[in-house]
């Protein structure tokens, strides 16, 4: 007989059906869960039945550990060593969202791990390896927090993706899994595409949703400070950021591009092309940063949407670049979340110091709230 199927959108019955589909999971059975990628047939790893019957699901492959599905990005420490400031990016960056991620786990943390989860270290690691995903999907992600135990998941038959229909895919697996949690075609109806994460660095393992191209953009972080004239204020904040993160990375300045970090400033009113006050080149040259390159350029729709954070010298800043992209709310706000920043224009070099120096305390505080330093 076939799997009963429950439409999780219809009827005004989501929290029933997510419970009865934790319920499931969590006493044992394989339940076909949606993700955004494809539907997975899902089990609880902690359940010997539940990992036999996947791998029999999946042709009986039992040399390869499955993929522990995570209700939250942070979930993913329980497993893996203590993160490098390059994985929490990656992480941060890339979760929720169609990626596997692959880490390498010293032996001490396998064993710790496997251990407190009372699971076999292969049924986890391969080798050295585990990985990872964080679905982009509400239901998958409702149904693994509220499930007692390790949520794995394998593509759920032939008809996972773009051929999806619950009532065909009950047919292909009868007896095969116990409930399906029908939510319609999936947004990508291809699989996810799985990343190895190195030291500073990542591979591309498998081809899935995203391509290399995507990738190395969604893990560039992009930090861009707003002024008027783009010619004192933001281009001294760029000048003492990059310095910053360059120190906090120990690494020179000119490599923060190839380790994907960018910091660029703008300006609201700016023309193209003008250098930095000399006050201001003084100013950050005197804590070790350089200006000497700086040439203004304008505030442009395409800058607001290539960056993360948008910290703007003052509220009137910060409303030129909502005037411009209205969506970039959550993203912009004044760099001193006490109130505006004043123009130095006009001052001596001491007032462009104390101004420097101001900032620097300012935006070491922003990197370490919101950029992860």
């Amino acid at each position: 007989m076939p799997a009963p199927i429950q439409s999780i959108f219809t009827g005004g019955e989501y929290e029933k059906v997510v419970a009865r589909g934790a319920e499931a999971l969590s006493k044992g059975d394989i339940v076909v869960l949606p993700t955004e990628t494809v539907y997975g047939a899902a089990g609880v790893l902690n359940n010997k039945s539940a990992r036999e019957r996947l791998r029999a699901l999946r042709g009986g492959v039992a040399e390869r550990p499955f993929t522990v599905h995570l209700a939250e990005p942070s979930d993913a420490e329980d497993f893996v060593d203590p993160p490098s400031e390059y994985t929490h990016r990656v992480i941060r960056k890339l979760w929720p969202g169609p990626v596997s991620l692959s880490f390498d786990v010293s032996e001490k943390r396998r064993s710790e791990v496997a251990t407190s989860l009372g699971v076999e270290q292969a049924d986890l690691y391969d080798g050295s390896m585990i990985t990872l995903r964080c679905p982009d999907h509400i239901v998958a992600i409702d149904i693994i927090a509220r499930t007692s135990g390790l949520v794995i998941l394998t593509a759920a038959g032939p008809e996972a993706g773009s051929g999806w229909r619950a009532e065909k895919a009950a047919a292909e697996l009868e007896g095969k899994v116990d409930l399906i949690i029908d939510a319609g075609p999936t947004k990508y109806a291809k699989p996810s595409t799985t990343i190895k994460v190195l030291d500073g660095r990542y591979e591309i393992v498998r081809a899935g949703v995203y391509d290399d191209r995507i990738i190395e953009r969604l893990l560039r972080t992009t930090i861009l400070f707003v002024c008027s004239g783009n010619t004192c204020r933001s281009p001294m904040a760029e000048a003492i950021t990059r310095q910053l993160l360059a120190q906090k990375l120990s690494l020179p300045e000119l490599e923060l591009e190839q380790r994907g970090y960018s910091v660029l400033s703008a300006g609201s009113f700016a023309l193209p092309g003008a250098r930095a006050t000399p006050q201001a080149v003084q100013a950050v040259r005197d804590m070790g940063a350089d200006l000497s390159n700086h040439r203004s350029r304008p505030l442009t729709v395409e800058l607001i949407h290539q960056a993360d954070r948008i910290y703007a010298m003052g509220r009137s800043h910060a409303r030129a670049v909502m005037a411009l992209v209205p969506a970039a709310t959550d993203k912009v706000e004044t760099l001193d979340p006490t109130g505006d920043i004043e123009d130095p224009i006009g001052g001596d070099v001491r007032l462009y110091q104390h101004l420097a120096g101001f900032m620097r305390e300012l935006i070491e505080k922003r990197l370490q709230q919101q950029v992860g330093f």
